[in-house]
């Protein structure tokens, strides 16, 4: 079983209003010896589309040591953080890593250009594959940028949201872009993650899919972290279940957990 659930938020991530408190309860009831709060830090999110997704890390360093303490019989809590990385804020983020001590780093792609997919703005006066393209590319250029993080988080985030979701996606369509950020993440000794929040909304997939795990292993990639992306508590460890089958049937035998930025592999 997948006991360990590394990309959560609480409310220190402007989308979410769980405490921490409450995220913890639920993973203990859920059974899991580790867990890795990854809230939000978008520096310079465009205020048109609701700014925010920045955090004090003093006050959220201390509040995590609090409740680590108190539930240290219980739980491992650890602390990561999810940038939503651009190339031009590198040496921010690369400031703000040498600054604090982070168990684990999750890159991911929130913006493309200064628009986030999850807007419907995003696909106007464009295709769905134009659209899909374009974030994809975003994370190309960021592989490529910067390399303080662990993982890359939800690959084909972009498709949650387009048109027709994930009706017109696969490998095979923009297998070129995706064989290049797998080679590009491989080669600097990064991860991917299962995120299942795509079962959660309702694609029937985690992200990325499956044949795109498939590709990701074929080239070599064995760094997987498991990651519910849960904004409240009743939806830790979402589907962890079906992660599980799903990499097993692609021949995985190991996910990925980290502790002061070093991986662990925990047999499937």
């Amino acid at each position: 079983m997948i006991l360990s659930d590394y990309h959560m938020h609480s409310s220190f991530s402007d989308d979410s209003e769980a405490t921490m408190s409450s995220m913890i309860q639920r993973s203990i009831e859920l059974g899991f010896h580790t867990i890795c709060f990854t809230d939000h830090m978008d520096l310079d999110f465009p205020l048109e589309f609701g700014g925010g997704f920045i955090f004090n890390t003093d006050i959220y360093k201390n509040h995590l040591e609090t409740l680590r303490e108190k539930y240290a019989d219980q739980i491992t809590i650890l602390r990561g953080v999810e940038y939503g990385l651009r190339p031009y804020l590198k040496e921010q983020y690369r400031a703000l890593t040498e600054k604090n001590d982070f168990d684990f780093i999750i890159g991911s792609s929130h913006l493309v250009g200064n628009i986030d997919p999850y807007h419907k703005e995003y696909w106007e006066g464009i295709t769905e594959e134009e659209g899909i393209t374009k974030y994809l590319e975003a994370i190309y250029a960021n592989a490529q940028t910067f390399d303080d993080f662990d993982i890359y988080g939800h690959i084909d985030y972009a498709v949650r949201y387009a048109p027709n979701q994930n009706k017109n996606y696969s490998y095979v369509k923009y297998a070129d872009l995706i064989d290049e950020i797998f080679k590009t993440l491989i080669q600097k000794g990064k991860g991917i993650e299962v995120n299942t929040a795509g079962y959660k909304y309702g694609l029937g997939h985690p992200h990325p899919q499956s044949d795109v795990l498939k590709r990701y292993k074929e080239l070599g990639g064995e760094i997987i972290t498991i990651g519910s992306d849960a904004h409240k508590p009743e939806h830790l460890g979402y589907d962890f279940n079906k992660a599980e089958d799903l990499l097993k049937s692609l021949g995985f035998e190991y996910y990925t957990i980290f502790e002061k930025r070093q991986p662990q592999f925990i047999a499937l």
